[in-house]
């Protein structure tokens, strides 16, 4: 299933935007083109699908002068968060686990929450898991999800033939929150 997310990544964005995706990184980053390297690098966890579709969705929403910043300028403090840092986590969280979860239906496949905070408090707050619902709530029902996004996740319904994605009767909202 990985190649073919790949696959269809590289078909609708791979020339057009000279960004390639690719696994087998330890960590999750987006790199941009450099003297090094000629093409932006959008890097999933290990084999991980839903690494893939969370590092896609970021990059959905990432406007042109983020897409020109290492892991598209956001912080990362590591696990072991305090209440606060996570808090703020989840709130710069909150579109792409939407979008996340949409390209997950979208190919099959289940979505769970990600806190990210191991060694920290790794139960999902309730707010951040409603903000999450609310968001793919919303762009199911009244649309406006960012450009890229629409097209990837329109690409995957088609390509895994699954009816309408935006409709919101494909979510399991009770089983998120």
């Amino acid at each position: 299933m990985l190649v073919r997310i790949c696959t269809i990544f590289e078909q609708e964005f791979g020339l057009a935007t000279n960004t390639k995706l690719l696994g087998g990184a330890d960590e999750p980053v987006y790199l941009p083109a450099d003297g090094e390297h000629g093409c932006n690098r959008l890097f999933y966890r290990e084999d991980y699908l839903s690494s893939a579709l969370h590092e896609i969705a970021h990059w959905c929403i990432a406007g042109e002068a983020r897409r020109k910043l290492e892991d598209f300028g956001y912080w990362y403090n590591p696990d072991g968060r305090t209440v606060e840092q996570q808090r703020i986590f989840e709130a710069a969280e909150v579109k792409p686990q939407a979008l996340e979860w949409m390209f997950s239906v979208a190919c099959g496949q289940g979505f769970r929450l990600s806190v990210d905070n191991l060694d920290g408090d790794s139960s999902v707050n309730h707010h951040f898991a409603v903000a999450v619902v609310d968001q793919a709530r919303l762009w199911s029902e009244k649309g406006g999800l960012p450009s890229r996004g629409d097209q990837f996740l329109s690409r995957l319904a088609l390509s895994f033939k699954v009816a309408e994605v935006t409709d919101s009767a494909h979510y399991q909202l009770t089983n998120i929150l």
